[in-house]
């Protein structure tokens, strides 16, 4: 018997594969833990990880086992009561009177559950699985060359953690017939004459010794022959190419101005919180810009546009005029795939929603792939609204809702940026 001791030592990640090969397996009860643990959690702090409880009767497997046979008498030690043969009565029913501590269920299934723990990457990974940017590649590739890595066959020569092990063993197996072959057709021969001379009536010993010293020794130039020699070893080989990359652009949008109180204000930072998180994690190759406006609009990095605090109008067009501009001078439509999101609680100058409407229809949905615009207010809609849904009437890739609270944020952006169904 031989036994084989693996000294290695184990990396962090010994267990990666299998914690990848659980969460694929119960991805749909995940993703229903998941979607409980974001209501019991603020957006500000989405990004973390979680201890997820999965119901054991849906992780629960069949299972094979030896059952014993016939029928049996036996009394356990201790018992003070039955003796063999007494009859046990059923326990009563309606699980009122079990010594646990938690609540009987209704439908007679048990509550237990299993309990792990999700990492940042893979809470965000199940959080978004499910949302895209609609059309994303539709502008043309750019000129930009992005550096990817792809398989190029094998090597002699490379990492160990790139060996190839299949072809390693394949090419030991292939050396070890060619050099072998030889000595082995040597051996049959030997083996056949030493059987006719042991089934002559008058062998000669010193023959059959020599025919046995041969034998002895090709068996041995046979088992010489190493099983894996450097010579064998493949790894994966693996080079850098350029490859051409789609551009994408998106627009933040948000009233900061004095009609816009400290709570509508939190909602749409929690808000564009959401998008940015959403948009760094899915693509690599994505520009933001942030604007914000009262009566007068200005791009600002990401820590000014989530928490300084302005007060003021609100002429929403100047936010518009600015983007225009913007993608005029930085992101060609013919290069860039360009998306946009408003927040805005809807006030706006009584004579500037029409000039909101002309701006979008003329000048800046030609030229983007997607606009979202979310209202947060839980009164009536503002002017902006109705025009708005001129807009939305008139072009497919613009999408609007309203949020009425902080509890409506996630819907309203899953609404917005669901997965479309191709066509």
């Amino acid at each position: 018997m031989t036994r084989i001791v693996d000294k290695r030592k184990n990396g962090k990640n010994r267990s990666a594969v299998n914690r990848r090969r659980f969460l694929q397996r119960y991805k749909q009860q995940i993703k229903r833990a998941v979607a409980d643990a974001v209501s019991q959690r603020s957006i500000t702090d989405i990004e973390q990880g979680e201890r997820i409880n999965i119901p054991t009767r849906d992780i629960s497997e069949p299972t094979f086992r030896h059952g014993r046979g016939g029928r049996r008498e036996i009394v356990h030690p201790g018992n003070e009561e039955f003796l063999p043969g007494d009859k046990i009565p059923r326990p009563k029913g309606g699980g009122a009177g079990g010594s646990g501590s938690g609540k009987a269920s209704k439908d007679g299934e048990g509550v237990d559950e299993f309990a792990f723990e999700l990492s940042k990457e893979e809470f965000m990974e199940f959080f978004f699985e499910d949302l895209e940017l609609p059309n994303l590649v539709k502008r043309k590739l750019t000129a930009i060359k992005s550096p990817k890595s792809v398989r190029a066959g094998f090597t002699t020569d490379g990492s160990p953690n790139n060996i190839n092990v299949i072809r390693s063993l394949r090419s030991a197996l292939g050396r070890r017939i060619a050099l072998g072959a030889p000595y082995r057709k040597r051996l049959r021969e030997a083996q056949e004459r030493l059987e006719a001379l042991k089934r002559h009536p008058d062998p000669a010993p010193e023959s059959i010794r020599e025919l046995e010293d041969e034998i002895r020794r090709l068996r041995i130039k046979i088992n010489a022959i190493p099983f894996l020699d450097p010579v064998d070893l493949r790894y994966n080989h693996r080079i850098t190419v350029p490859q051409p990359s789609t551009q994408a652009v998106m627009f933040c949008l948000m009233d900061v101005s004095g009609s816009m109180d400290q709570l509508k204000k939190e909602i749409a930072k929690r808000f564009f919180i959401l998008l940015y998180l959403f948009l760094t994690r899915n693509y690599e190759r994505i520009d933001i810009v942030f604007l914000r406006h009262h009566t007068i609009a200005k791009e600002v990095d990401e820590h000014d546009f989530f928490y300084s605090r302005e007060t003021g109008g609100t002429v929403v067009s100047s936010v518009l005029e600015l983007m225009r501009d913007i993608v005029a001078e930085r992101y060609d439509p013919e290069e860039w795939n360009i998306y946009a999101a408003q927040a805005s609680d809807g006030d706006n100058w009584h004579d500037d929603s029409p000039r909101c409407r002309e701006l979008l229809l003329q000048d800046i949905l030609p030229k983007v792939q997607y606009f979202a615009y979310v209202e947060i207010t839980p009164e009536h809609h503002q002017s902006l609204w109705y025009e708005y849904q001129e807009v939305a009437a008139a072009c497919a890739h613009f999408a609007m809702q309203r949020i009425d609270g902080p509890g409506d944020i996630y819907p309203v952006f899953r609404e917005l940026f669901k997965k479309q169904e191709q066509t």
